[in-house]
């Protein structure tokens, strides 16, 4: 199960919002909120994660997280 902490990177970037973090990495609203709600992130894109990583400067498992299931 892949788990996202999309949330906890906003936060500590004091990101606000959707739109700003729209804004900030020039991703659509669509691609945010599925990682935002972890809706459906075995269909998100690699290039999605990527300027994610580059807009937080994070590595990839800061953002996404893989958790087995029991």
């Amino acid at each position: 199960m892949l788990k996202s902490n999309l949330r906890v990177l906003m936060a500590e970037h004091r990101i606000d919002d959707i739109t700003e973090l729209m804004d900030r990495s020039g991703l659509s609203r669509n691609s945010i909120n599925k990682l935002y709600r972890e809706t459906n992130l075995e269909s998100i894109k690699l290039e999605t994660l990527f300027k994610l990583c580059d807009t937080f400067k994070c590595k990839l498992s800061d953002l996404i997280e893989y958790e087995p299931e029991e």
